[in-house]
């Protein structure tokens, strides 16, 4: 089978079980566009603004789990992207993003509507691509998916110069049925030893609180987060990417800490003399100033990503691998001790947590002059309870 750069694009996407593309037209993509309209399983999205694009992209994948496709055309088209680019790689969304760029011989040469897009977008993607040859599409995109959905997640940019999707130019379509990648061989499972020292501080701790974050969303943990605090019976906090992971209404949770958070999540990761943080990545709403962040707490840091790991804060147990096995070998291993976390000393930690719970810090005094916005959502939940809405047009 000969395809056109634009059809084998197109059915790279088919081949990624793509369902969606948001997109805007412009130029430098109108044979992509042309290959899109020719076939009907990829469906296309139009929006207003290439901006647009990339955030419904980002919507679409956090809310599926599946890889968001963006796709817009050079220059503007492409700048227009770089804010949804860059909240999709700060929240470790996983996303492609396929941009149009000037033909091949132009490009350098400050051609109409050039930008040196993967250049630009550098900072805040996973990984970019030039494609510069017809040839090279189909195993770029396959790497593309790969890249942005495996280790953690992320954003990734395909720049294709409009004479590589030429319908003059034909090759015969292959696909790569699988992709390995000698720069990039994401870790699975955590180092077992690392685990074996994480669970040793977690037994012997007086005062531990587990601290989760995104990753437990990212990577589907959240029932055995919940299986691990259960088994312990540790205070847990959640960052806000990390809420949901965890029922607010559990006896264990704290609420979400930081800037943002309620006392008692603070108070308990200050007094703290362990943290186990799950999947966070230690960011500056949650940590204040780094010098007074946890004084007297050992660290366990179990992250995808090797380079989160003592990037803001120094740990003193990193285990690197994905979360879900991690937190399943550390259940594994304290089933297997005689002697699980100290009751005694959690019972004494529980009785200062409840104290600082007895606060009640997120309570509020209304007022007959001003409504309050905790007033007008308590009001809307009350009034909207056990009913079904539907919108109608």
């Amino acid at each position: 089978m000969e395809l056109t750069g634009a059809e084998i694009l197109v059915q790279a996407l088919k081949e990624e079980g793509v369902e969606f593309v948001w997109g805007y037209p412009g130029g430098a993509v109108l044979h992509i566009y042309d290959a899109i309209f020719q076939q009907k399983e990829v469906k296309h999205i139009l929006v207003r603004h290439e901006q647009a694009a990339t955030h419904a992209a980002d919507g679409y994948a956090r809310a599926t789990g599946n890889v968001g496709v963006a796709l817009v055309t050079s220059g503007p088209g492409a700048t227009n992207a770089v804010t949804g680019i860059a909240t999709a790689y700060m929240d470790s969304i996983p996303m492609v993003v396929i941009t149009g760029q000037v033909p091949v011989p132009f490009i350098g040469s400050d051609a109409f509507q050039e930008v040196d897009i993967t250049g630009i977008t550098r900072p805040c993607v996973k990984h970019n691509f030039l494609v510069k040859r017809v040839e090279d599409i189909a195993e770029t995109m396959a790497k593309a998916f790969y890249i942005a959905r495996t280790g953690r997640p992320g954003p990734v940019l395909v720049d294709i110069p409009k004479d590589v999707t030429d319908p003059g130019v034909r090759i015969p379509y292959e696909y790569p049925k699988k992709i390995s990648m000698r720069s990039y061989k994401p870790v699975e499972k955590g180092n077992t030893r690392q685990v074996r020292k994480a669970v040793d501080l977690m037994v012997r701790a007086q005062r531990p609180v587990v601290y989760t974050g995104g990753g437990v969303i990212l990577g589907d943990a959240s029932d055995d987060l919940r299986e691990l605090i259960s088994h312990t019976d540790f205070p847990i906090t959640n960052t806000l990417m990390g809420l949901g992971s965890i029922a607010a209404s559990d006896k264990h949770f704290l609420g979400m800490l930081g800037m943002h958070g309620t006392y008692e999540a603070n108070m308990a990761m200050h007094e703290a003399d362990l943290i186990i943080a799950i999947g966070a990545r230690f960011d500056d709403r949650v940590t204040g100033k780094l010098a007074q962040f946890c004084p007297n707490a050992k660290i366990v840091h179990v992250d995808v990503d090797p380079a989160s790991i003592s990037k803001n804060v120094r740990v003193d147990v990193p285990i690197v691998g994905q979360v879900r096995p991690v937190i399943r070998d550390m259940l594994k291993f304290l089933k297997e001790r005689k002697t699980g976390p100290d009751k005694a000393a959690l019972r004494e930690w529980w009785e200062r947590i409840n104290a600082w719970r007895s606060v009640e810090c997120l309570n509020y005094a209304n007022s007959d002059k001003v409504i309050k916005p905790q007033y007008a959502i308590e009001t809307l939940h009350k009034v909207t309870r056990r009913r079904n809405f539907y919108l109608t047009s």
